[in-house]
């Protein structure tokens, strides 16, 4: 259900913009082919459970079934994550400021603060969904918090269903998101370029800077 709700109001965001650069038909014929990808790609994804990450895994196959309509219009993989990146962009900007900055603190990252360490037992105890994110959780202070990830759920299911050119672009968005939703953020390595973990800084409080044009060579 929440994918589906991602996935709907994604194709709401992007439809003014996509229409202003290729015109209406490219538009529907986005629209018609990411909905047969969606369909394909739901009877493929699992359900984690009741996980902390279970947010972020709801709009993995949204990025399968966007991608592959994507591709479908023969449009390069730079162009691509440049529109999955505007999808995002169109829905942030949307919200009311106030509101999105007191989501991303108490809600988004206040969440994960709160639900990280019993996601850590669960992963100890073998309780995991295969599919579910494999972590490392830690306190840096009262408003910073890292969690390095060994196993992403998300670039699972995109390798086994051939959408792997998601990534790394599709990592950055945790950039665009911290910087909307007014938090801290930060990462040197990602397991999509090659490291052997994901090293995600999160702070309640501060900023971060989008900025893509800059590039991601220093941060991940």
């Amino acid at each position: 259900m929440i994918s589906k709700f991602i996935f709907h109001i994604g194709i709401w965001a992007i439809r003014k913009s996509l229409r202003k650069e290729y015109g209406q038909e490219v538009y529907r014929n986005f629209v018609s082919e990411a909905k047969k990808q969606f369909k394909h790609i739901m009877s493929l994804t699992p359900d984690i459970g009741n996980s902390v990450f279970k947010f972020n895994f709801a709009f993995t196959p949204c990025y399968i079934a966007w991608y592959k309509a994507f591709l479908y219009l023969k449009m390069d993989n730079d162009t691509i994550i440049g529109w999955i990146w505007k999808i995002h962009e169109n829905l942030l900007s949307s919200v009311p400021q106030g509101l999105l900055k007191w989501y991303g603190a108490k809600v988004y990252l206040g969440g994960f603060r709160k639900n990280a360490v019993k996601h850590e037992i669960r992963q100890t105890q073998k309780l995991l969904h295969d599919y579910d994110y494999k972590i490392k959780f830690k306190n840096i202070d009262d408003t910073t918090f890292e969690i390095k990830i060994y196993q992403c759920g998300m670039k699972k299911l995109c390798e086994e269903n051939g959408a792997t050119g998601l990534f790394p672009g599709v990592c950055r968005i945790d950039y665009l998101l911290s910087h909307y939703m007014g938090c801290g953020f930060f990462r040197t390595k990602t397991l999509s370029d090659g490291h052997e973990y994901c090293d995600c800084r999160y702070s309640m409080t501060g900023d971060c800077e989008w900025s893509p044009e800059k590039g991601f060579e220093n941060r991940k």
